[in-house]
C-alpha cells in the first residue's frame, strides 16, 4: 500500500484502472480514495517521468470527479436520474452542503440539470455549451444526420491561415490535422478544418472514434472534456475547394466560423476552421460536437 503524507486525503473510485495516452508520452495520475474500509484506484502511468503526481482535492471536488467519471464511461447514462443527494452523503460520509456543492459545478460543466422533484438529470454535453450549431444536427429526428471524414488524421505543421495565435507550446509542436463534410439528408451543410497541438494529445486514428465523433472519443476515452470556446464569425464567398465540398457554385456567399475550443488538459486546444452553408440550415447557439 501507498504511504501517503498527513496533508493527502484519499480519494474515490471512478473506475478500476485507466491508462490515458496524451500526445508522445503515456501519462498516469495515482489516486487512492476510500469509502469506509474500502479502497478504489484511479491510474495515469508517468512514463517520462520518476514521480506520481498524488494532488490535494477538497471533498467536493473528489465527489465531483467520481459522478464526472461514472457519466463519462456511461455508467450514468444520459437520460438518466443520479442517486439521490442522501445516497451521495452515505457514500461519502459527508454532508448535503458538500454534496450540493458539487452538482452545481457539475451543472456549471453542463454535465447535469437539476428537475424539481426528481432530481438531477444527465445531460448530453453538446446541448449545454453554449456555442454554434446546426439547427437540426441536435434533437431533430426528422434529419438524417451524417459526418464524412475527407482527410484522415495526420501529423503536419500548423496551418498560418489559422485565426487564433498559438500559445508558445504549440508553436513548438507539430499538429494532428484532419477534415470533416457534415451532411443533412445527405447534402452537405458544414466543411470543417480541425486541427491540435501533438505534444498535448497523441494522434487518434479514424477507426478509434467512438460512434464516429472526435469529441466522445475525448470524452469516453482520454476523459478529456470542451469546457468552452471563443469565436469569430464572417461572411464570405466560397472558394473552388469549399465549393466542391459544399456542392454549391464557387463565389456563393456562406458563413465562416473560426473557433478555438477550450478543453479540460492543460495545454489542450481545439481548433477548427468551418464553412457553413446556411441557406437551408440556418445556425443557432449550440454547436453541434
Amino acid at each position: 500500500m501507498f504511504q501517503l503524507g498527513e496533508n493527502y486525503k484519499y480519494f474515490t473510485l471512478c473506475r478500476s484502472y485507466h491508462f490515458l495516452k496524451f500526445g508522445n508520452a503515456n501519462k498516469a495520475r495515482l489516486g487512492i480514495h476510500r469509502f469506509g474500509q474500502s479502497f478504489y484506484y484511479d491510474v495515469y502511468c508517468l512514463i517520462n517521468s520518476d514521480s506520481l503526481l498524488l494532488k490535494k482535492a477538497k471533498k467536493y471536488q473528489r465527489i465531483q470527479e467520481y459522478i464526472k467519471r461514472r457519466i463519462q464511461t456511461g455508467k450514468y447514462p444520459i437520460g438518466s436520474y443520479l442517486p439521490s443527494e442522501h445516497d451521495f452523503c452515505h457514500k461519502f460520509g459527508t454532508t448535503r452542503t458538500t454534496v450540493r456543492k458539487a452538482l452545481d459545478e457539475l451543472m456549471k460543466e453542463g454535465f447535469i440539470e437539476k428537475e424539481h422533484g426528481k432530481g438531477s438529470k444527465v445531460l448530453e454535453r453538446r446541448k449545454s455549451l453554449g456555442l454554434l450549431t446546426i439547427k437540426g444536427f441536435s434533437g431533430a429526428i426528422d434529419y438524417e444526420v451524417k459526418t464524412i471524414l475527407t482527410k484522415e488524421p495526420k501529423i503536419t505543421n500548423w496551418d498560418p491561415t489559422i485565426a487564433f495565435s498559438l500559445t508558445q507550446e504549440e508553436q513548438k509542436s507539430k499538429c494532428v490535422y484532419f477534415q470533416r463534410v457534415r451532411h443533412i439528408n445527405n447534402r452537405p451543410v458544414v466543411l470543417e478544418n480541425n486541427w491540435y497541438s501533438l505534444n498535448a494529445l497523441e494522434i487518434i486514428k479514424p477507426n478509434d472514434f467512438v460512434e464516429g465523433s472526435f469529441f466522445k472519443t475525448l470524452s469516453q476515452e482520454y476523459l478529456i472534456e470542451v469546457m468552452g470556446a471563443e469565436q469569430e464569425l464572417r461572411s464570405i464567398t466560397a472558394t473552388k475547394e469549399i465549393a466542391q465540398n459544399l456542392g454549391i457554385s464557387e463565389g456563393n456567399p456562406i458563413l465562416h466560423i473560426s473557433v478555438r475550443f477550450r478543453t479540460s488538459k492543460a495545454g489542450l486546444n481545439l481548433y477548427g476552421d468551418l464553412y457553413c452553408n446556411t441557406k437551408e440550415y440556418p445556425i443557432r447557439n449550440s454547436y453541434f460536437l
